[in-house]
């Protein structure tokens, strides 16, 4: 027996039927990439939802659009070309900054045309104001009091009883005989002449016809229709009418009626006697 082993026949490698339903790999691409990837329908209609949803795109948005389409365009070599078509079939892409100024430059404009003409109409009241009220300083400037005497004192003061008939209707300034008297506002005389005991008297009718009388002058320097200025000489004390010296004896008749206590007339002019 020859000591050989036997010959075995080469055994024939046969590639086994590929099994229905699957395919092997290959090349070296993971299969883990591939099914993590979203598919390509669907990655385009997300695009397309969000240009629908949104009305326009940022620049951000278009950088992220972009990268999705890259980044599937090189795992399923599809979605590039659908990309491109949904964002040429896109109107020019307009901010919302944009579509949001333009309405509100009318809007300001309208607002601003209204703010200046209230600044106008204000303008035109403050000026009006202004005038009036300049107006009216002049006029209380024109016609404000001034003191009858140069030099004086009071010797009785209204309301007083004693000496007089009823009572004191006037005050008593003392002064010398001769003294200028002067009118104490702008006016109008309307009386002058010798009355009794108020002997020689000058009457002056102020604008707002309130009367000032005047009495026991020595002398009177005006006469009826004189019109007077505050500070004017009217005429000179002295001791006609029944008196116990040389004074001026003022009076005052708000529109010519009875008298008022003429320290608080002069008060609200501005003088304390």
């Amino acid at each position: 027996m020859g000591n050989h082993r036997a010959q075995r026949a080469p055994r024939r490698r046969t590639s086994a039927a590929p099994v229905a339903g699957k395919r092997r790999a290959t090349g070296s691409r993971s299969p883990l990439l591939v099914r993590s990837l979203p598919s390509v329908p669907l990655v385009a209609g997300v695009a397309v939802l969000a240009i629908s949803a949104g009305g326009a795109l940022s620049s951000a948005d278009t950088d992220l659009v972009g990268q999705v389409s890259s980044g599937t365009t090189s795992a399923s070599g599809a979605l590039g070309t659908a990309g491109a078509q949904a964002l040429a079939r896109r109107a020019p892409v307009v901010s919302r900054d944009a579509r949001r100024d333009a309405p509100t430059e009318g809007v300001d404009a309208e607002l601003l045309e209204l703010a200046e003409a209230q600044a106008a109409e204000r303008r035109a009241q403050l000026a009006e104001m202004r005038a009036a009220a300049e107006k009216q300083a002049a006029k209380i400037k024109e016609n404000k009091w001034v003191l009858p005497l140069g030099s004086y004192s009071l010797t009785a003061t209204f309301g007083q009883y004693g000496l007089w008939a009823s009572y004191h209707t006037g005050l008593d300034f003392n002064a010398n005989s001769g003294d200028p008297i002067y009118s104490v506002a702008n006016g109008t005389v309307t009386e002058t002449g010798y009355d009794g005991a108020y002997g020689n008297k000058t009457v002056v009718t102020l604008d707002d016809g309130t009367e000032i009388w005047y009495c026991h002058q020595t002398s009177i320097h005006v006469s009826v229709g004189d019109q007077v200025r505050g500070g004017q000489t009217i005429g000179t004390v002295g001791v006609t009418g029944n008196v116990t010296g040389s004074h001026l004896h003022l009076e005052v008749r708000p529109g010519g009626g009875d008298p008022t206590d003429p320290f608080d007339a002069f008060v609200e002019h501005g003088i304390v006697p």
